[in-house]
């Protein structure tokens, strides 16, 4: 069984062949990557570094590797359903890899070193992965299982029935799997999703079934219009309705598909978008703000689906209605009737979009006004009058009034008068034939095409409206979905094993090196920081004062990435951020901000502190982050505390003052364990005995700090 597993996988050495060749054979990445064959990660590394370099190469494939985890009970079934994926198998004390290609039933296709793709049997590589496992306790089982009597022939099934209920919830890792970025296009994730085949497929059999309606109905009509209705013509009118049915079903069902495949894809884009944002586009917004794209980025999906939907299928009613009114008694004048009225709708509609684009703005301006004085509540009622406190609202709603009852006047045009207009405007087309005596089946069909038309045009009004609405919500979620295809540094996978810090300690290892930098804000001519040096070697401790203004805070923003220099040269470890790429940087570098830009979110304390380490927490963690309080003088709070570090703190949990909060935020940083730690006025809210505590505490635990502080 091993040697089969051996003859199948990837050596550590050619993980990089492995990643490039499973990403070509799965057609989710042709470019080559930057790395030369056999430079997959060093030999020795842990599982961590093992992750950091398949996330590094995956993305210079310009993909995208999730760390998975199943459990011991569950391994099988997600091994028949992962794929594209990276398997870690440990063989013989070797770590290998399998690449998955796809799934099947009981059966996994694995590409092996040859670039041949093979069936596997799932339970073949779960016993494998469970190994590890189960072999401490098989010993103890058997001696368990000889002693009670348990025949050899059932010894067997009877020992894995007890392995599986004694380890049927561990977690087993080691999976990774693969798929496209959002960076890489919207577009391009639709295509692959198979959403634009889905999208012809759903208009081709919405087609159809409006085809066999009218069908129908043409065979029914018939006969009662010549005034009989044979047998077989009732038969097959059944027969047509009864095949309706399932057409029916089926556009449906591939509608609300379609939405949620397109739906999820959207949220994943916005999500990722919004983790790429530039802090400069944020840092200047309010909670008002903010909040408003978020709660458009729900009318985006909502409402740009449906109304997508409503105008593919309004416009195959158009079409087909076009063809019965050109078989009527008006013929293709009144098909071309039917096709002016289609274009004043469509001008009705735009004139709609711009009223409603307007009453959009005035809309989410009383929104963000409304949720900034929520905000600054407090200040409003202790340095305002209180005769005053309403006058700004009173403005504001009054001007929206306004601006909605002019935007309510298109609605009514568009929703109401637009298709009854059509059938005013349809019926009196027919009314010359009517008066002149024509004959009775054109008659009929026009007017049966004037009826499809209507019904065609309240839903292409209807499809206008929602696609007005998510047209505005769009231009405030742009800014997130074009975040995430902003340029950024990516980690090139050579540089995701970096040498260790012990190795640079020893070493006095240059550690940050920044070479004339400068850098100005936006708004701003003059630069913050201006020919600006600084060497930081491996165990230093520095100190950094300047008054209030002087680029302090800009400064660790540069050092900590969350800013570009304009201009000059930043190195950590010899690497540029290029190089490292942004997670890389920001793992190295720590920085607890500024007591106003950081925040304590409404989970566990002990989420708070190693929200930036790792979750969920590991129990060696946990008592590390209780260690690390002590130290920082936050015993008595957890004591305090009734569940300790797993209590709930927040707006909504449990309260926690200014000092203990900065405090908190030394403790998130020292314990993500970089290889520099940057305080930007931490100790500014500490009496001189927590000071004190805190410092030592910090030049213990880091060993190399940079302190920001006042003169």
């Amino acid at each position: 069984m091993t040697d089969d597993l051996i003859k199948l996988s990837w050596p550590l050495e050619r993980l990089d062949e492995a990643l490039e060749a499973l990403a070509r054979h799965s057609n989710l990445s042709s470019r080559l990557t930057n790395v030369q064959s056999g430079m997959g990660p060093p030999a020795g590394v842990d599982d961590e570094m093992i992750g950091r370099w398949i996330k590094a190469a995956a993305l210079s494939l310009e993909l995208e590797a999730e760390k998975v985890f199943s459990s011991y009970a569950e391994l099988e079934r997600m091994l028949v359903t992962a794929g594209p994926a990276l398997l870690r198998l440990r063989l013989s004390e070797e770590t290998r890899f399998l690449a998955l290609v796809g799934r099947g039933w009981r059966k996994v296709s694995v590409l092996d070193s040859h670039l041949r793709e093979r069936k596997v049997s799932a339970s073949l590589i779960s016993s494998a992965l469970r190994r590890p496992l189960e072999a401490p306790l098989i010993p103890e089982l058997d001696v368990l299982l000889e002693n009670v009597g348990v025949p050899n022939r059932q010894r067997v099934k009877t020992r894995a029935a007890i392995l599986r209920k004694r380890l049927e919830a561990i977690p087993l890792g080691g999976c990774w799997l693969l798929r496209q970025t959002p960076a890489n296009g919207f577009s391009r994730q639709l295509r692959d999703a198979r959403s634009v085949r889905d999208i012809v497929v759903l208009a081709g059999a919405h087609a159809l079934q409006y085809t066999l309606w009218l069908f129908s109905w043409w065979v029914v009509g018939r006969g009662a219009l010549e005034g009989r209705i044979d047998y077989p013509w009732l038969l097959a009118w059944a027969l047509l309705l009864l095949t309706i049915i399932p057409l029916r079903l089926a556009t449906t069902w591939m509608q609300g598909a379609l939405a949620i495949r397109v739906g999820g894809l959207l949220k994943q884009r916005l999500l990722y978008g919004a983790l790429r944002m530039d802090p400069e586009q944020t840092r200047h917004q309010g909670t008002g703000q903010l909040l408003g794209r978020i709660i458009e980025t729900e009318a985006v999906e909502s409402l740009a689906l449906s109304g997508g939907f409503l105008g593919l299928l309004a416009g195959i009613e158009l079409a087909m209605a076009a063809v019965v009114l050109s078989a009527g008694i008006g013929g293709w004048s009144h098909a071309a009737l039917l096709l002016f009225w289609t274009a004043l709708t469509l001008f009705i509609g735009w004139r709609h979009f711009a009223k409603r684009r307007h009453w959009a703005k005035e809309r989410v301006n009383l929104t963000n006004d409304l949720v900034e004085r929520m905000v600054g509540h407090r200040t409003r009622l202790a340095q305002e009058p209180c005769e005053r406190w309403h006058d700004a609202e009173d403005k504001s709603l009054e001007h929206y009034f306004a601006t909605s009852t002019r935007m309510d006047r298109t609605s009514v045009f568009l929703a109401a008068l637009v298709p009854r207009g059509w059938l005013v405007i349809g019926v009196l087309g027919l009314a010359p034939a009517f008066v002149q005596g024509s004959p009775t089946i054109p008659l009929a069909v026009g007017l049966g095409g004037t009826l499809l038309a209507f019904a065609a045009l309240r839903r292409l009004s209807a499809g206008i409206a929602q696609i007005a609405d998510a047209s505005i919500a769009w231009q405030q979620v742009a800014p997130i979905f074009h975040a995430a295809t902003d340029p950024k540094f990516s980690v090139q996978p050579a540089a995701a094993s970096v040498s260790s810090l012990s190795d640079a300690l020893e070493s006095g290892e240059v550690l940050l090196d920044a070479h004339d930098l400068v850098f100005r804000h936006r708004e701003r001519s003059t630069p913050v920081i201006k020919h600006c040096h600084m060497r930081v070697k491996a165990g230093d401790k520095v100190l950094l004062e300047g008054p209030s203004g002087s680029g302090k805070s800009t400064l660790v923003s540069l050092l900590a990435g969350l800013r570009q220099p304009d201009s000059g040269l930043l190195l950590l470890r010899g690497l540029d951020r290029r190089t490292l790429g942004d997670d890389n940087w920001r793992r190295l570098i720590v920085c607890a901000p500024q007591f106003h830009e950081n925040h304590v979110l409404t989970e566990t304390f002990a989420f708070n502190l190693l929200m930036g380490r790792r979750w969920p927490a590991h129990p060696s963690d946990l008592e590390e982050c209780e260690t690390v309080c002590r130290e920082l003088g936050l015993g008595e709070l957890l004591d305090r505390m009734p569940a300790g570090l797993h209590q709930m703190v927040g707006e909504t949990g449990w309260q926690l003052s200014h000092g203990e909060r900065s405090r908190l935020y030394i403790a998130r940083a020292i314990l993500q364990q970089a290889d520099l730690v940057v305080l930007d006025e931490s100790f500014a809210a500490l009496d001189p005995e927590n000071l004190r505590r805190a410092l030592t505490a910090v030049l213990n635990r880091a060993s190399t700090v940079m302190v920001i502080a006042h003169p």
